[in-house]
C-alpha cells in the first residue's frame, strides 16, 4: 500500500501544477481571454477566463482517474499483467497533459501562443515514448491497438504491436523534426497525415495477420 501511495504521490503532484498555476494567474487574468488559436497561431475564439478551469480538469486530471478506474473495471484482470509497465504509461500521459494545459493556460494568459510548434513538438515527443511501449504491452481491452483481430488472438496482438511501436516510434522522430524545421501549416498538415497513417496502418495490418492464421 505504501508503495503505491508513493508511486501516485509524484503523479497527483503533476496533476496539481496546472491548478496551481491558473490559481497564482487567476487576479492577472483579464476577464476574456482566449481559449482557441487557428494553424496559424491567430485567436479564433474568446471566453470568459472562467472557462479556463476545464482545462486541467479535461486534461490531466481526467487522464489520471481513467488511469485509476481501469484495472478496477477490467473484466479479467489482463491490465494488471503489465505490472510496472501501465504505470509507466500513465506517467507519460499524466505528464504530457499536465505540459499540455499549461501551454494552454500559459498562451491565454499572455493571449499569445509564441510558437505553436512547440505543441506539436510536444506531440511527437508522445509518440516516440508510446512506440517505444508498445510492443511491452500485453493483451488488454483498454490500452494498446485494440482490434477485434488483435483481442480475438494473442499472437496477431504481439505482431501487431511490435510492427506499431516501430511505426508510431518512427512517426514521432518524423514530427519532431518537422516542428524544428517547417512552418506551421505545414508541420500541422505533417502532423495530421502522420497521426493518421500510424492510426490506420496498425488496423489494417492486424486484419491481415489475423486472416493468415491457420483455421
Amino acid at each position: 500500500m505504501k508503495r503505491s501511495l508513493g508511486k501516485e504521490i509524484p503523479l497527483f503532484i503533476i496533476v496539481l501544477l496546472p491548478f496551481l498555476y491558473l490559481g497564482y494567474s487567476w487576479k492577472d487574468l483579464p476577464d476574456q481571454v482566449p481559449l482557441h488559436w487557428n494553424l496559424n497561431g491567430e485567436i479564433d475564439r474568446w471566453g470568459n477566463k472562467s472557462e479556463l478551469i476545464f482545462i486541467p480538469l479535461l486534461l490531466p486530471l481526467l487522464i489520471y482517474v481513467i488511469f485509476l478506474v481501469v484495472p478496477k473495471i477490467d473484466p479479467k484482470g489482463k491490465i494488471k499483467n503489465m505490472g510496472n509497465k501501465y504505470h509507466n504509461i500513465k506517467l507519460i500521459l499524466t505528464v504530457f497533459m499536465s505540459f499540455l494545459a499549461l501551454f494552454i493556460l500559459y498562451a491565454a494568459k499572455h493571449q499569445s501562443i509564441s510558437n505553436p510548434n512547440y505543441l506539436v513538438l510536444l506531440i511527437g515527443i508522445l509518440f516516440v515514448m508510446l512506440g517505444n511501449y508498445f510492443k511491452t504491452i500485453k493483451p488488454n481491452y483498454f490500452i494498446g491497438i485494440r482490434t477485434p483481430w488483435t483481442l480475438e488472438n494473442e499472437a496477431v496482438w504481439k505482431a501487431t504491436h511490435k510492427m506499431g511501436g516501430i511505426l508510431w516510434f518512427a512517426g514521432g522522430l518524423i514530427i519532431v523534426i518537422g516542428s524544428l524545421i517547417l512552418n506551421q501549416k505545414l508541420n500541422f498538415r505533417l502532423l495530421f497525415i502522420v497521426t493518421t497513417v500510424i492510426t490506420i496502418i496498425p488496423v489494417v495490418y492486424s486484419y491481415l495477420k489475423f486472416t493468415k492464421l491457420p483455421k
